[in-house]
């Protein structure tokens, strides 16, 4: 199938916070605050926004009915947290160290990016990253080349850890996913949604992006293959989008009204499900985030 420009994401389509939903709001607050280096900008009851300065990063919504996910069930492979400079991901990356050494997973340097991994008390994958300049990647027939070499965070701490506390820019650059095909994954996030597939790594996993960034979304199957729709369980809640207007959120809108894909739009937000009921939330950039509001109407924890 190929796509004109009329299918595809604007170029400056970016990702905004990432909801989860957790059973220990308290803990989770401390290990994202204390931990990981992220500001608490709000809290709200049983909703908690956290991130850097007033970027909103990561949305906790307490959810202490609901149990965790099913193994091998699809949902969040983790949200991918990009720092301004080496120096602010070391100091976060120390911190966790530090603090919270069990919950690091592993590093490695991407040729794009250089990027650190940790599980957070509830399970939920977390990434923090680097980007190297654009003018470095290396691009082939559309597809963008990465790979997974060694990249120790002793040497990387030494080398870069400034004695300035960790207080600069940061956003979520891109969120992975587990998903129960490949094939199918292509079909609504390229297809359908509009982003173009930079990476492919066979029936396992694809990376999408909107202009030219390695990835915004990536999907794969290692731990999820065959996997159906998500039953309501801790973990992943929604997955934020933002785009340049609320002429592109009408326009995504109408794209998916010809899919058949089921939509509710109000004029500002786009929401609507995966094939495997992983939320998604489509907003302009000029809407602000509502903490909160991620489940449909008929979920036990949806809020208004």
């Amino acid at each position: 199938m190929t796509l004109t420009a009329k299918d595809l994401l604007a170029a400056d389509t970016g990702m905004g916070a990432v909801t989860l939903r957790v059973g220990r709001l308290d803990a989770m607050i401390a290990y994202y605050r204390d931990i990981v280096t992220l500001d608490l900008i709000s809290q709200d009851g049983p909703v908690a926004v956290l991130g850097r300065g007033p970027v909103p990063l990561v949305i906790l919504q307490h959810a202490p009915e609901l149990r965790a996910a099913e193994p091998r069930s699809a949902g969040l492979y983790h949200t991918a947290i990009l720092f301004d400079t080496q120096a602010d991901l070391a100091a976060a990356v120390y911190s966790i160290g530090t603090k919270s050494p069990e919950t690091f997973t592993g590093s490695a340097d991407h040729l794009v990016s250089q990027a650190f991994y940790f599980t957070d008390p509830e399970g939920n994958g977390i990434e923090l990253y680097w980007d190297r300049d654009r003018t470095l990647w290396s691009w082939t027939h559309g597809q963008v080349e990465m790979a997974s070499l060694y990249l120790d965070p002793n040497a990387f701490i030494s080398e870069h850890m400034s004695e300035r506390p960790s207080t600069g820019h940061a956003i979520v650059g891109h969120v992975h996913l587990s998903v129960g095909d490949v094939a199918s994954a292509r079909e609504f996030y390229v297809n359908r949604l509009g982003f173009e597939a930079t990476a492919n790594f066979g029936p396992s996993a694809l990376f999408v992006s909107a202009g030219g960034y390695h990835h915004h979304m990536a999907m794969n199957t290692w731990e999820s293959s065959g996997s159906g729709k998500r039953r309501l369980a801790l973990g992943l809640g929604e997955v934020s989008i933002i785009v340049p207007s609320t002429d592109d959120v009408g326009a995504l809108n109408e794209r998916l009204d010809h899919y058949n894909v089921d939509t509710r739009h109000d004029g500002q937000t786009l929401r609507f499900d995966d094939p495997w009921a992983n939320r998604i939330r489509v907003r302009a950039a000029d809407v602000a985030e509502t903490p909160g509001a991620t489940a449909s109407a008929a979920d036990p924890v949806a809020m208004p």
